[in-house]
């Protein structure tokens, strides 16, 4: 019966978008029924270039507020709708515009860096935008800068500095799903799994970054665990993404780090309320004009650099 039911609400999504002239983008830790609905599935970022691109007028972004934001400022003519407008993310909530602006108030001279996980209004305040993927390389680009903030997340500005050589001003936000696997989480799994690659991503604490065998964002372990030939991989990050690696690769397998890295705003999405986003074209998410320009220009400069 469930079966029937799942079936018949993908018809009517699919006779729903062609009506619509929609396109639905499923992040990597959406429910397993969500990802079977998507037209594209991936990071963010990856999705937020999708929505700039492709021909359809309606955009249904299955993730986050943030990333339906972040949607809406590159894609300024096209409509935006969350099935579920309350998914947010809490890390993105760690910081308000009013703060950066602090912040920067007490160092004037510096560049200052900030994680797509924030909010149109934090982007606005930014000099320049960065992604898990590519922080690395936007840090590593102000070389000549004499100082640089780095917000909201203390953990992804660990990885960075670490990486870059360089002292970052970070602010105090995290991922409370990432905080949730632990050091110990990663030597149980690779005792009961020896021979699997342990990827995680880099919003997970330093001591849980130090044991891995690499740092990825969600598009990148993506690659990885389809490029390497190693056949287990013990996953640290929100556990939706393993539905996704398992569908890639069948034949090999993948095991949570924590079964507790559940994002439950991630979870809220479900294939009716897609039905009902799709026929009310409800809920909108837009940036206004004045937002969207500035944080636009953060955005910008970060793909000039990567």
């Amino acid at each position: 019966m469930q079966k029937k039911f799942t079936k018949d609400l993908s018809r009517t999504i699919k006779e729903l978008k062609k009506k619509r002239n929609a396109v639905i983008l499923v992040h990597n830790y959406q429910l397993p029924e969500v990802q079977d609905i998507a037209d594209f599935r991936g990071d963010s970022l990856e999705l937020s270039r999708v929505a700039a691109t492709t021909p359809a007028k309606v955009i249904v972004f299955c993730g986050v507020h943030f990333m339906a934001e972040t949607a809406s400022i590159l894609s300024p003519d096209k409509k935006v709708i969350m099935p579920d407008v309350h998914a947010a993310c809490p890390m993105a909530n760690m910081i308000t515009a009013a703060q950066l602006r602090t912040l920067r108030k007490e160092h004037p001279r510096a560049i200052v860096v900030g994680y797509v996980n924030t909010s149109a209004e934090v982007k606005a305040e930014l000099d320049v935008c960065c992604t898990s993927t590519n922080a690395v390389a936007v840090v590593n680009a102000f070389k000549d800068a004499k100082e640089v903030i780095f917000v909201p997340d203390k953990y992804l500005a660990d990885y960075v500095s670490r990486k870059t050589g360089r002292k970052l001003i970070s602010w105090d936000g995290f991922c409370p799903t990432h905080m949730r696997i632990t050091a110990e989480d990663i030597k149980r799994e690779k005792e009961f799994h020896p021979f699997a690659k342990v990827l995680v991503h880099p919003e997970c604490r330093p001591d849980v970054v130090a044991m891995a065998d690499a740092a990825l964002s969600t598009s990148q372990m993506a690659k990885f665990a389809q490029n390497d030939p190693a056949k287990e991989f013990i996953i640290g990050t929100e556990v939706g993404i393993i539905y996704r690696l398992k569908q890639d690769n069948p034949t090999k397998e993948f095991y949570a780090a924590s079964e507790a890295a559940v994002c439950p705003n991630m979870k809220r999405t479900t294939q009716e309320k897609v039905v009902w986003s799709l026929e009310t074209l409800k809920q909108e998410v837009r940036v206004s004009d004045d937002i969207r320009r500035r944080a636009k220009k953060a955005i910008d400069r970060m793909l000039e650099i990567i």
